[in-house]
């Protein structure tokens, strides 16, 4: 054993706490003895200016000696309470009924009490009994005790038990249900991350690897041919490799990070970068137009969903569209940010794979912004986000903001789920955004 342990301060109070506590349930039996025989004292004992009648004393420690045991031992305590009370209604008699009733009512109220304290910290199927036990031995005792109307103490027994059960109780429900808000929160807040971290790695894999794709199938092509071509595209291939493994290490590390160490100085992608999101496009062999409005503040979050989305869209275009051009727009307005990626490609109906699209979604509501992906009448395809650049001017959840087509209103009108007013939806009758084309 470590005495060293032992002599330090917040190591000593524990211990010399269980020793005075098992010390006073060690005299239990001396105070049971006792009890009987000095009923009729008038003898007594000075506390800080207090007399303290030793008739009251003595079966006053016999149920509060135990009472040190409720935090750690509950049910041990609440039994030697109870059976130092019964013990004292039985045993203890006197000249004066009215020292029998007041000695009764002040023991069993306290076994009451220490039930309250066992229905708070144990399940139902251990406070129930210990409550039945508790009822029954009171009301026995009751006829027993020469101080007591036996009937009459029985109804108020019934009642004291019934409030002390039901208070212990309340308490255990109502930390029972904080502790699942706790847990519930947790939960929500983890599945939240997790979606976060998923949508940070798709967008930022699926645009560079269908880059590298489609460069190293072009390079194959022309190695033999056009070695000028060929080198170039290695050349894009090698830049988009060394960016996606330089956000790669970032998100890791972000993962890594523990709670107190500093957070990575590396920038995070925004509307800064488009340019080099555009020129790695070109790079795969679609031109892309940009289109810029307005050079407002844009909080950090705004500007990396901004980006993410207008990434994730070109990728489509890259791979599914079939075209070698497209238009990106963003205007900046004093309360929301409005990005739309048009093509004119094959535009055919939403697919059921993928998590492109359902990935912009998430990143415009977590912003409390708005979303709409679709085939265009005209041909072709649009992706039109919704951005408020501060949270007063988010949309709460069913809301619409209001006009339609400047910034700061919703895109065309679409609601959240990305259905026309007129409730229409895409070419299969289901959201816009529901799944990556």
């Amino acid at each position: 054993m470590d005495l060293t342990a032992l002599i330090r301060p917040r190591a000593t109070v524990p211990v010399v706490r269980a020793v005075l506590v098992w010390a006073g349930v060690a005299l239990l039996p001396v105070l049971w003895a006792l009890a009987p025989a000095v009923a009729n004292s008038g003898d007594g004992v000075g506390v800080v200016g207090w007399w303290l009648p030793v008739r009251y004393l003595v079966p006053v420690l016999i149920v509060v000696l135990p009472a040190g045991l409720l935090s750690r031992r509950p049910l041990t305590a609440l039994g030697l309470m109870l059976a130092g009370a019964t013990l004292c209604a039985a045993t203890v008699h006197g000249r004066d009924p009215g020292y029998l009733g007041d000695l009764f009512n002040l023991q069993f109220l306290a076994v009451d009490a220490a039930l309250a304290v066992v229905a708070a910290n144990r399940s139902r199927r251990v406070s129930v009994p210990a409550a039945g036990v508790v009822l029954v031995t009171q009301v026995l005792a009751g006829f027993v005790n020469l101080g007591v109307e036996p009937v009459n103490q029985a109804a108020l027994t019934v009642l004291a038990v019934a409030v002390g059960w039901t208070a212990g109780n309340s308490v255990r429900a109502r930390r029972d249900y904080a502790a699942a808000l706790r847990r519930h929160a947790t939960a929500e807040a983890i599945t939240a991350e997790r979606l976060r971290i998923a949508r940070e790695l798709h967008d930022m894999v699926a645009h560079s690897i269908g880059v590298i794709a489609i460069q190293a199938g072009a390079g194959a092509r022309v190695i033999d041919t056009q070695p000028a071509q060929a080198r170039a595209a290695l050349a894009t291939i090698e830049a988009a490799s060394r960016d996606t493994l330089a956000g790669l290490r970032r998100t890791l590390g972000a993962l890594r990070r523990g709670d107190g160490d500093p957070a990575s100085l590396e920038p995070v992608p925004g509307l800064m970068d488009l340019e080099r999101l555009i020129a790695a496009t070109g790079d795969a062999g679609v031109r892309v137009e940009l289109c810029t409005a307005g050079d407002g503040p844009v909080p950090a979050e705004i500007d990396l969903a901004a980006f993410r989305i207008v990434q994730e869209a070109l990728t489509n275009v890259v791979r599914h569209a079939g075209v070698d051009a497209c238009r990106v727009v963003v205007e900046r307005g004093d309360h929301a940010v409005m990005v739309e990626i048009v093509d004119d490609g094959r535009g055919g109906p939403i697919g059921v794979e993928g998590h492109g699209l359902i990935g912009m979604r998430e990143r415009v509501m977590a912003v409390g912004g708005r979303f709409r992906a679709g085939p265009r009448s005209e041909g072709g395809f649009r992706v039109t986000a919704w951005l408020p650049v501060s949270p007063q001017s988010a949309v709460p959840a069913g809301g619409r903001p209001g006009g339609g087509g400047r910034v700061g209103d919703g895109p065309d009108g679409a609601s959240s789920d990305g259905r026309r007013p007129d409730g229409g939806g895409g070419a299969d009758g289901r959201p816009q955004e529901a799944a990556e084309r």
